[in-house]
């Protein structure tokens, strides 16, 4: 059956595109998994509920920025302002107090923020944003697939000789199978590697309308005992007994296991080269809070988790980049609820050792009145494709982005130079 199938109840969805379990080599982990090639992996964080991007990276060389917020803004880095403060970046910039554990990332060159990115629909819907983000089409409801899919679908890998095919290439920490990994190609979703499991009883027609009848947690396959031999294994590792390295303490929450369970595939070696996450709670209409509060506290989880990932990691840090997003920002000026709406353009990480780090990324329009998106929002000068069209060209080495994001130019002329590798490779991308 040459279909994606839906989890309705979370633990997983598996695109099975004819796995076939000769691939199951050698051991890792315990278990038996491919002898793949090692090459470059991008882990991707949706940040979901559009973060406040003024209050994530916070431009307190902006006097306009206090003077639309009277009572949530971030004071400017001081003495006395204390741990209060903004974390100093470069002068203009800071980072909220709370994300504290991404300061050392930063200063060691592996960070970088970009400011006043997102997407060029106007739409305030969260749903239409989302989907335009991870579509890669901006106001276009009728694209199918996502654009790391449709990488996945023309980046050409595993045709070489030395490189064999695993169904772990793509993998969606999440309880359903999100939008930017949807399309034809084999991609894997999983609520966590310990609820990594398959029924296989019944015939495929039986199996497919009993998932979507009762809502169970079965996956449907194309190759029976093949595709369900290699669950199996990867269930047998114990993934409980997996100790982070380096001193690294995840947040104890489903995010900071998500992110653990990526760092253990990554360590694996199973191939991994795309993953995905994501984090709820950023829509804060009502009482958002400045240094501390209801943003601060989901801050300080998601700044705690990269940074976790990161030390986990170690070494590896040379072949990933993680990169965070949000479908768009909030009101330049807070509301009457202490909280701030839904706005325009947002911000976003991009954390690894290919970074052009302790650089904040991308031209800062300003909050002056007069030019404010529709006289509330930032304004945006950054299309997110250009963001993502520099890391798949450069980074994961993509030479088809013409096919990746349909209808956009993404050649280097639009990146930032957001990656070491960018001058380099400019000319050899694109098209």
């Amino acid at each position: 059956m040459d279909r994606r199938v839906f989890m309705k109840s979370g633990a997983m969805a598996l695109v099975t595109m004819g796995l076939n379990p000769s691939f199951l080599r050698r051991t890792t982990f315990g278990m038996t998994l491919p002898q793949v090639a090692k090459g470059k992996v991008l882990i991707c964080i949706f940040q979901r509920g559009a973060a406040d991007a003024l209050n994530v990276v916070v431009p307190h060389g902006d006097p306009s920025y206090y003077a639309v917020r009277p009572n949530i803004a971030i004071a400017r880095p001081s003495l006395s302002a204390g741990a209060n403060g903004a974390l100093e970046l470069d002068g203009r910039f800071g980072l909220h107090p709370a994300l504290r554990s991404l300061k050392p990332l930063y200063d060691r060159g592996l960070l970088s923020p970009i400011v006043a990115v997102g997407s060029p629909s106007n739409t305030r819907s969260h749903f239409d944003a989302q989907d335009y983000m991870e579509s890669g089409t901006p106001d276009r409801k009728g694209t199918t697939d996502g654009w790391l899919n449709r990488y996945l679908a023309v980046s050409g890998t595993c045709e070489a000789a030395h490189c064999t095919p695993t169904p772990f290439k793509a993998v969606s920490i999440t309880a359903q199978m999100p939008r930017i990994l949807e399309g034809p190609r084999p991609v894997v979703a999983m609520n966590s590697l310990e609820e990594f499991t398959v029924r296989a009883t019944g015939s495929q027609s039986d199996r497919l309308e009993a998932l979507y009848r009762t809502g169970r947690a079965d996956v449907i396959h194309a190759t029976g005992s093949d595709t369900f031999e290699a669950v199996k294994m990867l269930k047998a590792a114990n993934p409980q007994q997996y100790t982070p390295t380096n001193g690294a303490q995840y947040p104890v929450t489903d995010f900071g296991r998500r992110l653990r369970q990526i760092a253990q595939l990554i360590k694996s070696d199973v191939g991994l080269e795309i993953a995905f996450a994501d984090i709820g709670g950023w829509d804060t209409h009502v009482n958002q809070g400045g240094a501390t509060g209801q943003l601060a506290n989901r801050l300080r989880e998601f700044g705690d988790g990269l940074a976790a990932l990161v030390a986990d990691l170690g070494d590896k840090m040379g072949d990933v980049v993680i990169l965070t997003m949000t479908e768009f920002g909030r009101t330049a000026r807070e509301n009457g609820n202490g909280g701030t709406d839904h706005g325009h353009a947002g911000s976003m990480f991009v954390i690894g050792g290919d970074v052009k780090g302790r650089e904040v990324h991308g031209r800062w329009p300003g909050l002056a009145p007069e030019v404010l998106n529709e006289g509330r929002d930032l304004a945006l000068t950054t299309d997110f494709r250009a963001v993502f069209g520099e890391i798949v060209g450069t980074h994961l080495g993509g030479n088809q982005l013409s096919r990746v994001f349909p209808g956009y130019e993404a050649t280097p002329t639009t990146w930032l130079g957001v990656l070491k590798n960018t001058a380099a490779t400019a000319g050899t991308r694109g098209g």
